[in-house]
């Protein structure tokens, strides 16, 4: 599946990044309800690299499984860097797996608010045990096309951050 030296898509990159440092990758999802997982597992050799991806949806969910801690919820909100942070060292650890993301965001069309607006998606990336967290407002562009960008930036971070 190789074009020119490159790998084609996203997803084909990152599986293949995984591979060379034989690392292994589990999700956290919140907003895109999974979609992170099944993109990746779009990728034929996926099985070798990939551990386990959940959907936490409720707050309960997230300190249940995840271990994210009620008082960051609190203090900072569920769509918030820390929160989504938490989530990728959960997921990590709960998984042993050397890469954790976690996705935490409003896809609307409603819950958006001055602060937090529709379209806002906070991530958390946890490579070899280095967190990386990142805030990115999308807009109110639809509730799937809000997931479906979430779910490109997170492929698209995952190539840079292994490959550093």
């Amino acid at each position: 599946m190789e074009n020119d030296g490159q790998l084609r898509t996203l997803e084909e990159q990152v599986v293949s990044l995984l591979q060379k440092k034989n690392f292994h990758i589990s999700f956290a999802e919140s907003c895109t309800g999974g979609l992170c997982a099944a993109r990746l597992v779009s990728v034929a050799s996926a099985s070798a690299v990939f551990d386990a991806g959940v959907v936490t949806y409720a707050n309960e969910a997230k300190i249940k499984y995840l271990g994210v801690k009620p008082e960051t919820i609190e203090q900072y909100g569920v769509v918030s860097e820390p929160v989504a942070g938490q989530m990728a060292e959960g997921v990590a650890r709960a998984q042993n797996a050397e890469v954790g993301v976690g996705v935490s965001g409003i896809a609307g069309p409603s819950g958006g608010t001055a602060t937090k607006p529709v379209g806002m998606v906070c991530f958390g990336f946890s490579v070899d045990g280095e967190l990386t967290t990142v805030t990115k407002q999308f807009g109110d562009l639809g509730r799937n096309v809000v997931r479906e960008a979430a779910t490109e930036f997170v492929f698209e971070k995952l190539a840079e951050l292994l490959q550093r």
